[in-house]
């Protein structure tokens, strides 16, 4: 009986694992590469930087069950502000879209229902990388989560600490790609 209930449990494991790797959410990006600098078109325009301020073309597959919508963001954790930079957030992403086009962040239409959250620039939309001068360079987190439910209700002006609290509190499973930028 011992045998039987090893084998039993490994097979369990293995099916586990089997069917968990099945929706290992994977994020892609035709601009945007783990552990590579960012490109000028994902460099703000303003304070200093001199880039096209163009959000990245992005793309996910994987999504678990049971997931009724998605968000997308873009973060800072090493901006010396005490709680890092927040470049961009939208949400109420319809679970049925699974890309955002190149430049989408700057008022090309996003898919029905989609919205994008106030970014810490104080604009709504993708504002892009322009750490201070002479700092190493700053890592840009760029994130699609899967959720459990179909909208976060939000109020429109919802700072992005609120925007990332509900991500957070409804998040199935999430991917990233964490890029560089320097100047």
């Amino acid at each position: 009986m011992r045998k039987f209930s090893s084998a039993l449990a490994l097979g369990v494991c293995v099916s586990l694992a089997a069917s968990s790797a099945a929706w290992a959410l994977e994020l892609k990006s035709t601009d945007v590469a783990e552990g590579q600098l960012l490109h000028a078109d994902q460099v703000y325009q303003g304070f200093g930087c001199q880039g096209a301020n163009v959000s990245p073309q992005l793309e996910w597959s994987g999504a678990p069950a049971g997931t009724q919508s998605f968000a997308l963001t873009v973060y800072d954790p090493d901006a010396p502000t005490g709680s890092g930079w927040w470049h961009w957030s939208v949400y109420n992403l319809p679970a049925s879209a699974m890309r955002l086009e190149r430049g989408v962040g700057q008022g090309a239409a996003l898919p029905t229902g989609a919205q994008q959250g106030r970014n810490d620039y104080g604009a709504y939309g993708f504002g892009g990388a322009c750490p201070p001068v002479g700092d190493t360079p700053h890592r840009y987190i760029v994130t699609v989560r899967a959720l459990k439910v179909k909208k976060l209700e939000l109020p429109v002006d919802a700072s992005p600490a609120l925007i990332g609290f509900m991500l957070n509190a409804n998040t199935l499973a999430s991917a990233t790609i964490t890029a560089r930028y320097g100047r």
